[in-house]
């Protein structure tokens, strides 16, 4: 009985080879098909749903703002896209968006907290905890909320000064109206006084040391002339031996007594 002949080893490559550009084919055939059935308008969004803090926005207007920037179907959308659309609606901090199946968006948000006004009185810019500024409604704001200003990249750098300084000037019944960072680096404050006081530049522990040394003496000054803290109109913190005080009608150099 004759065996049969064994199969030449290029014949086996070759059958390997097209049976692997077969299955190849058929599955970017598969793919392919997929991908078209699922961009057809046969899966489109039902909803959307909002959830998280939306105390200055409500679901409805959300929607209405962010669903024409929506492109795609529920499989096709992109979610990153979806997220900036929320977030760039006014108020909204951050955004978490993803697929509800079989048909639906869940939005989720964070709305940002404003902590101060940031630059110009004229602007209608915040500054919120993280020390991020943002654009808002300033009529939907706190009145008392303090005004910072300076280069918008370090916001952050002048909200952390305002919180070191602004408990320095609570126990003598005085408070940070404004505080601002020049270009150049200087620090100054308005309180609610209406004294404005130039707290120079350096490190925050300089600029508190400085500060610290006006609050302490500077209430003993204005009695020697027959005034109190509110006669005061301005003080120049940046001299190396003390402080200039501006009263009305009286205009004196204090020295630091630390050097005396």
């Amino acid at each position: 009985m004759a065996t049969a002949a064994p199969v030449p080893f290029d014949v086996k490559l070759m059958n390997a080879t097209a049976s692997l550009v077969f299955a190849l084919f058929a599955l970017v055939l598969v793919t392919s098909g997929a991908w078209w059935v699922l961009r057809q308008p046969f899966f489109p969004i039902a909803g959307i749903k909002v959830d998280g803090e939306v105390t200055h926005n409500n679901a409805v207007t959300l929607r209405a703002n962010v669903a024409p920037q929506l492109k795609g179907n529920f499989f096709t959308i992109d979610l990153a896209r979806a997220r900036a659309a929320f977030e760039s609606v006014p108020w909204v901090r951050k955004a978490v968006v993803r697929r509800e199946f079989p048909n639906r968006l869940r939005a989720t948000l964070t709305e940002q907290v404003p902590v101060a006004h940031w630059g110009d009185e004229a602007t209608s810019r915040m500054v919120n905890g993280f020390g991020e500024v943002f654009e808002a409604n300033v009529a939907e704001v706190d009145d008392d909320l303090p005004r910072l200003d300076g280069p918008d990249d370090q916001a952050g750098q002048v909200l952390g000064m305002y919180r070191l300084l602004a408990p320095q000037f609570e126990p003598y019944q005085l408070a940070i109206e404004e505080l601002g960072l020049s270009s150049r680096g200087s620090w100054h404050v308005l309180l609610d006084t209406g004294a404005i006081l130039e707290l120079g530049r350096g490190q925050s522990e300089e600029v508190l040391a400085r500060t610290q040394n006006f609050l302490r003496t500077v209430k003993q000054v204005a009695a020697q002339y027959g005034r109190t803290v509110a006669a005061v109109e301005g003080a120049d913190l940046r001299h190396n031996e003390g402080y200039a005080l501006r009263m009305r009608g009286v205009t004196t150099v204090v020295a630091d007594p630390k050097k005396k």
